[in-house]
């Protein structure tokens, strides 16, 4: 078996179980890190919201590549790259302002190496340090739940119409918040009734409950960060979370 067979037996197998697909990424996270380093134009660490979304990316290119797509990490460098290059716009579009980390000529040095940028650099410092805190306050709260962040990749809806109803059971929930309530007291998704309130099938929200109780949690504690992640493993095309 060659090298390109074997690592799509590997794909396969990841998608089959959880524990291969979580063995898979943390063999290719050096790939993962080159690919984002690739972006940022300088190695990435732990804190970088961007290392987090490649990750995703890279489950994401699990469930999705097929044999006839040719070479699998080819493929999963062109979905993070994808991944990458929608959250940098994301965050321009909100920050208002051209991004340091944007090259200012073809090749040349970007922005934010032209500037003396030091009262930046501690800004920025205290917002990788916020996204660390919540992404891992986010995290202990999925353990309660029994839920990972993979699980959440591999549960998110793949079909517009589909991830149009989960997304139509969160307003209903926002506009409900006693059902957000009931989901952190009791730790159990109020499927009835979200579904009752959305006017969408009970079975659809039962097929992506991991999903449905990772953007109702979302909207429990502040988690703006972790919306934005999750916008990103699922962006809404009929609307946003």
């Amino acid at each position: 078996m060659n090298h390109e067979h074997e690592i799509i037996a590997q794909v396969y197998a990841a998608k089959e179980s959880s524990a291969a697909a979580d063995n898979f990424l943390k063999q290719y996270l050096p790939f993962i890190r080159s690919e984002t380093a690739k972006f940022l134009r300088r190695p990435p660490d732990s804190a970088d919201d961007e290392l987090s979304i490649a990750m995703l990316a890279f489950h994401e290119a699990v469930l999705a590549y097929q044999k006839l797509k040719g070479s699998f990490l080819r493929f999963a460098s062109v979905n993070i790259r994808n991944r990458l290059i929608d959250y940098s716009r994301k965050e321009r579009r909100h920050a208002g302002h051209i991004s340091l980390d944007a090259p200012s000529a073809e090749d040349g040095p970007s922005l934010g190496e032209q500037l003396d940028s030091g009262a930046d650099e501690i800004g920025e410092a205290d917002s990788r340090s916020s996204a660390k805190s919540e992404l891992m306050k986010f995290a202990k709260e999925l353990e309660g739940f029994g839920l990972t962040l993979a699980d959440i990749a591999d549960n998110c809806p793949r079909q517009d119409r589909t991830l149009e109803a989960c997304h139509r059971a969160l307003a209903c929930a926002r506009e409900h918040p006693e059902l957000l309530e009931e989901l952190t007291r009791s730790g159990r998704l109020p499927i009835a009734q979200l579904a009752a309130g959305a006017d969408v099938s009970r079975k659809t929200l039962e097929r992506h409950r991991k999903y449905m109780v990772a953007i109702l949690l979302a909207y429990t504690n502040g988690f703006e960060i972790i919306r934005g992640h999750l916008r990103q493993i699922a962006p809404a095309k009929g609307g946003h979370a």
